[in-house]
């Protein structure tokens, strides 16, 4: 579903993904682990097209996206939550939702007027309410809620573009253990045809959601098999300073 064919990418002269390939099949679910400064952030920002690799390949459901633009990739299927809020704090979560929706249902033009009159952007709207429990905030601004919500809403909005491949980048960053929880829910409840390949530091979460586990390190894939084979990994204890055995 989502291929990346030695990817390479250097700023100046550091290299920061080297010759990176991963394959991920349909409704697969991979967790991207790795110490700060690993590239896994540079990695994200090629395969969504912010970056353009310097040298390989990237494929979306069996086309090559390499050389497409942001947009383009996102009507393929491939979508994104990041580590920061890409909101709008002015606009209801609501409405947040149906601009994400509008790109779903071909309504992209048009989509700064009132995209929630469209039957289908609605029904898309309730339906990721649902999935990521925002149904109580939906007529909230987003400026008024809780830094945890506005995290469910980010997960919400990718979902309404409809993707077949949804990356995200620290779903949990800066929320407490409940939280953190609850995100542990709300990924395991997606469907499961959907392919996942998130990059997360909660130990917990990558462990209890992923069905492989890739691990960079200085750019490059030093690790890419199950989770069992993970916590038995000595090169991943030696890279994480002991912080495996907590897992």
């Amino acid at each position: 579903m989502l291929e990346t064919r030695k990817l390479c990418k250097s700023f100046g002269a550091i290299d920061v993904t080297k010759s990176v390939s991963i394959k991920l099949e349909r409704g697969e679910r991979r967790v991207i682990l790795g110490p700060n400064g690993a590239g896994k952030t540079t990695l994200f920002n090629q395969l969504v097209g912010e970056l353009r690799p310097d040298s390989g390949e990237i494929h979306l459901a069996g086309e090559d996206v390499t050389a497409l633009p942001v947009a383009a990739r996102t009507r393929r299927g491939l979508s994104r939550s990041y580590q920061k809020n890409t909101l709008f704090d002015g606009l209801t979560v609501e409405e947040n939702l149906s601009l994400a929706a509008a790109v779903a249902t071909g309504h992209e033009s048009s989509m700064w007027v009132d995209s929630l009159t469209r039957p289908d952007v609605r029904e898309i709207v309730q339906e990721v309410a649902n999935q990521v429990n925002l149904m109580p905030y939906l007529h909230a601004k987003v400026s008024a809620v809780s830094y945890g919500v506005r995290r469910q809403l980010e997960v919400g909005v990718a979902l309404a573009t409809r993707p077949l491949v949804l990356l995200m980048d620290e779903p949990t960053s800066g929320v407490g253990p409940e939280m953190s929880k609850g995100f542990h829910d709300l990924l395991n409840n997606l469907p499961r045809d959907l392919t996942l390949l998130i990059i997360e530091h909660d130990m917990d979460l990558a462990f209890d959601v992923a069905d492989t586990i890739t691990v960079l390190n200085y750019g490059e894939v030093v690790f890419d098999g199950e989770p069992e084979a993970a916590r038995g990994s000595s090169l991943l204890k030696e890279i994480y300073l002991g912080s495996w055995e907590d897992a």
